[in-house]
């Protein structure tokens, strides 16, 4: 059992490695600053995803709240504390920038608009307000954390191709019908040809045919010498 079980958890370690995401949550007091520093190297692309539920003192459960805010910065704690990110959102969201240059960088988030936590987190249970922020950061190359969409745009893609297929599949049949119609259109002028042809035939015959009686009746009166 151990040994069919050593594969599954080898390829478990190595999915682990690959992905350079960090996933935590932590409890904050409304209106109180958490940060965290990240040491990061020059041009690489980090990616926050985030989430906030406001404790319920009724239902002793963590929710979302629509009057939840969060306000997200980060810092060049090497360069004078420079600001490089300064973004207000809602309690769930996302946010991402690149760093400029190599070092440390200050990363905080601060909850907004909910009641007064009033220090629980030096002990006792959470009061009604206290907040539970839950982080995903992704941190490394475009393409690695672009890999996590990567499905999404693959559907969107083969969803573009199948509109393109049918886009020329209305082409060719349109121009299928100009054809079918220009050859409708051919015989249709092909076949009034014929008729009016035909018809002038027609009227030649009977024009001779009446002009031959009329000279055979006109020789018969004077025959008759009724003229």
């Amino acid at each position: 059992m151990v040994s069919r079980l050593r594969p599954l958890l080898s390829l478990l370690l190595v999915a682990a490695l690959i992905l350079p995401t960090k996933a935590l949550y932590f409890y904050m007091d409304s209106n109180t600053p958490k940060c965290f520093f990240e040491e990061l190297p020059k041009d690489t692309l980090v990616v926050g995803h985030y989430s906030a539920d406001v404790y319920n003192s009724n239902s002793r459960t963590y929710a979302p709240s629509p009057d939840l805010g969060i306000y997200i910065s980060v810092e060049e704690t090497f360069d004078n504390d420079h600001r490089v990110v300064s973004q207000r959102g809602s309690s769930t969201g996302r946010f991402t920038f690149t760093a400029a240059d190599s070092g440390q960088h200050r990363l905080c988030f601060t909850p907004s608009n909910a009641a007064q936590a009033g220090g629980w987190l030096s002990g006792g249970s959470p009061p009604a307000g206290a907040v539970r922020f839950t982080l995903d950061l992704v941190i490394g190359e475009t393409s690695q954390i672009e890999s996590t969409d990567k499905g999404k745009i693959q559907d969107i893609v083969q969803r573009v191709k199948d509109l393109n297929g049918r886009l020329q599949d209305i082409r060719r049949e349109q121009v299928f019908q100009r054809e079918r119609e220009a050859e409708f259109r051919d015989q249709s002028e092909s076949t009034n040809a014929r008729v009016v042809r035909w018809s002038l035939i027609q009227l030649a015959v009977l024009g001779v045919t009446c002009a031959w009686q009329l000279s055979h009746l006109r020789a018969f009166f004077i025959k008759q010498k009724l003229t």
